[in-house]
């Protein structure tokens, strides 16, 4: 064996080699099910890892290299983390794309990476039929047959292309730790995502740490409904296997469903958004099943109010916990047991994870004391290896020797980070980030449109509803089902505003800026008493 090769290979830290070595200690234990058509799928832990071989030297095979990107457009399957992992075993850089961008922006993401492979769900397969001339990287197709959608040139079947492959370990890949193992494209202020390079250092020491602070172990059966296109669906999964833990795919999130898994499969641990618990809580038959197995719950991305918390508790005897974190700063960074101080549910993050440190800075870079606000900070082997081909953004998010997560909170007087607010203007509904800056364009663009601030307000369902403030043209009726289809043409789906607000009378600073923080106050009850 080569000299370098061999000496990776004793001490290199690869995501990839997390299927192999789960594989080597319970071969025969189920890994991933899935129920799909009413039938009960799953893979063991060796039947997954092989799969995975399988993929990476039908990646190979393409004429791919280590370093280069594989973009993925789909929602939760096993074929999905077969596909992510099995990228990761070959030392290429996975693209995962979320399939609610508008064409534009998913565009952008993968022509931004240079991907040179695309990964889709068969269900997407004939709308980017028609989008991949403006794809000029894409040079091959695949398709996962999740949903009985038609396959057509240039795509190929996900089991065709992996069949005849051989399901042998890869050992012959070079792989540092601090190698990008993907590319996770995160909406910020501006119009276009931007690319957060993740490393195989970042996953597999998060993984690492959650399995410490999450007390996962190989006797959890745990869900997947969120998203795997996002990073906190992403660690919980890569944290499961490392324990050789049962994960459970859905494709989505839907009560009923969930309740079902619950119950036909022992289910041990859930992470949900606040509003996915009051969605199961609120459930008409809830009653008709038993929850018992439920350990531990997850909530985030948005404060559980109290009432939903203790009902939650009454019904699963669960312990909840509330993590925090972000796509730069791998999650976990933090976690907050609510047993831990009662009566501090909401905002409270809690304490620093085993891989982070948790601060609170001023614009100046001081480290501020107890009860003092500013922005958070955090350090850590989870932090990015920086923002893909920008340097000046990566600078700027890590100035003077930590990360800075754009949010705002102090340290209370037991340790314990409390959130306030996000320092930009990003709205955070139904577990996704929408940058105001990219709906106010669009909006805009109408005929009938003077000026417009696009807010996030308080919603029971979606935590913040996108929310567009507009002052219309002067002589012009502007209807809001006009401005919603509209919207609609040129947004994804969870990016179009909930609701549109017309005013002649916006607050402005005495440059002429909106207020938007009055704008927030001035209409914060106004989904309270709408669906």
């Amino acid at each position: 064996m080569d000299a370098v090769l061999g000496k990776n290979l004793i001490r290199r830290v690869a995501v990839g080699d997390i299927p192999r070595r789960a594989a080597g200690r319970m071969p025969d234990k189920e890994a991933l099910v899935e129920y799909r058509g009413g039938a009960r799928n799953c893979l063991t832990f060796d039947q997954f890892n092989r799969d995975c071989n399988r993929f990476a030297r039908g990646i190979r095979g393409l004429g791919l290299s280590k370093g280069d990107s594989v973009a993925t457009i789909c929602l939760n399957s096993s074929e999905l983390a077969v596909s992510m992992f099995g990228l990761a075993k070959g030392g290429f850089v996975s693209v995962p794309v979320n399939p609610g961008l508008d064409p534009g922006e998913m565009a952008y993401v993968i022509n931004h990476s240079r991907a040179g492979v695309l990964i889709a769900d068969d269900l997407f397969v004939p709308s980017l039929t028609n989008h991949l001339d403006k794809l000029p990287h894409i040079k091959h197709c695949i398709s996962l047959p999740v949903s009985a959608g038609q396959v057509s040139e240039p795509f190929i079947d996900f089991y065709r292309f992996i069949d005849d492959n051989d399901s042998s370990n890869l050992e012959d890949v070079i792989i540092e730790d601090r190698d990008i193992a993907q590319i996770m494209y995160t909406s910020g202020t501006t119009a276009m995502p931007k690319g957060v390079a993740i490393s195989n250092l970042n996953v597999y020491f998060t993984a690492l740490q959650n399995t410490i602070d999450l007390q996962f172990n190989s006797k959890d059966i745990i869900t997947a409904f969120m998203p795997l296109f996002h990073c906190a669906q992403h660690i919980l999964l890569a944290s499961s296997l490392v324990v050789c833990a049962k994960v459970v795919i859905m494709r989505g999130f839907d009560p009923e469903n969930l309740l079902q898994m619950i119950q036909k499969e022992k289910i041990t641990f859930v992470s949900a958004l606040p509003a996915m618990y009051r969605g199961i809580l609120g459930h008409p038959n809830i009653d008709n099943y038993d929850l018992s197995s439920l350990e531990i719950c997850l909530y985030g991305m948005t404060p559980m109010d109290r009432r939903t918390l203790s009902d939650a508790r009454k019904r699963t005897n669960a312990a909840f916990y509330q993590p925090a974190g972000q796509t730069e700063a791998y999650p976990g960074t933090n976690l907050f047991n609510p047993d831990w101080f009662p009566g501090k549910e909401g905002n409270v993050w809690g304490r620093s994870m085993p891989g982070y440190d948790t601060a609170v800075m001023d614009d100046a870079g001081n480290l501020l004391p107890v009860g003092e606000a500013g922005e958070i900070v955090w350090r850590g082997p989870g932090v990015m290896e920086g923002y893909f081909k920008d340097e000046a953004a990566t600078e700027q998010a890590w100035k003077f020797g930590w990360h800075h997560s754009g949010d705002q909170g102090y340290m209370d007087e037991d340790g314990m980070l409390v959130f306030i607010d996000r320092k930009k203007d990003m709205i955070k509904t139904g577990g996704e980030n929408v940058p105001s800056v990219r709906v106010e364009t669009v909006i805009l663009a109408h005929p009938k449109v003077a000026d417009v601030a696009v807010i996030g307000l308080p919603h029971r369902r979606w935590m913040e509803a996108v929310t567009a403030v507009v002052t219309p043209k002067k002589d012009s009726e502007l209807k809001e089902e006009e401005l919603i289809r509209w919207c609609k043409q040129e947004l994804g789906g969870f990016q179009v505003p909930k609701a549109i607000i017309c005013t002649n009378d916006m607050p402005r600073t005495s440059t002429g800026k909106i207020k938007k923080n009055e704008l927030r106050k001035q209409f914060s009850a106004y989904y309270d008493n709408l669906p």
